[in-house]
Parts: C-alpha cells; structure tokens; sequence
C-alpha cells in the first residue's frame, strides 16, 4: 500500500500527563484494553479529532472522557512530521502536549484498566505501544 502525504494523516491528539509544567519528575502512563492488536500496550491518553474541533478542544474532550479529569496544556512535543506531529502508523499523525491536571483523579474510565505515574527511572519498565516510545524517549530528560 502506498505511504499517505502527511497532510492527509487523521488527526489525533495525545496528553503526556506530568505533576508540574516546568519542572516534572513523574509522567502518567494508560494501559489499553482495546483494540485487541493494542490491548495491553502503554500510551498517552488521548484520541481522535472530531470535525469542527481544535486540536486543544479534542485533547481536553478525550482526557475528560477517558481519564475523568481537567487539564492544563503545556508546551507541544515537538515530532518529526509537519506541524510536529508523531507517526502512528501510516494512517494517523498525532500531535502530543505536556499537561497537568488541575481539577479530579486520574481513573481508567474508558479505554484503559491502568493508569500508573513513573518516575524517569521507572519509563521502560512498562510495554509502551511502539509508536509511543520515541515520545518517551524525548519526555525522559524532562523528568527531575
């Protein structure tokens, strides 16, 4: 099957979940329990952009829905693609931030049956989904 143009990806939206904007030191993991080829796997929570959304709203919508609690954006992390985006796969480009939760307790609500907060040292002691682990990579050095 041909590569899709990137500007054709689907786009989907990502949360690396860290205790503090400026000066991190634990980042939130979500264990999959569907699809079946992800169940299982680690990611950032996160989903799908629906028409007539921005890329902000659909991020506050799927932590909301997915992990019941209010967020605070911080910076993009920055991917390879155009507009920095992440590749998952060869149908979706996702766009990741760092963000805080200010209102509510992380709980698996949809799509998940785990959640666990790791420390820099803990990061590869989880299966993250492939696609998720260069963002990883790049989130560890923030971590204090």
């Amino acid at each position: 099957m041909p590569e899709r143009p990137h500007d054709v990806l689907r786009e989907v939206v990502g949360a690396a979940l860290v205790d503090d904007l400026t000066h991190p030191t634990v980042l939130l993991a979500a264990r999959r329990t569907e699809p079946p080829a992800l169940a299982g796997g680690w990611e950032f929570p996160g989903g799908k952009v629906d028409p007539g959304e921005t890329h902000e709203q659909a991020l506050h919508r799927e932590v909301r829905e997915e992990l019941g609690v209010e967020v605070e954006l911080g910076e993009k992390v920055p991917g390879p693609l155009p507009g920095g985006r992440w590749a998952l796969g060869d149908t979706f480009a996702m766009t990741v931030w760092l963000a805080r939760v200010t209102a509510g307790e992380p709980a698996p609500i949809e799509d998940h049956d785990q959640l666990r907060w790791l420390r820099r040292d803990e990061l590869h002691e989880i299966p993250w989904l492939p696609a998720d682990l260069p963002i990883v990579d790049l989130i560890a050095p923030m971590l204090r």
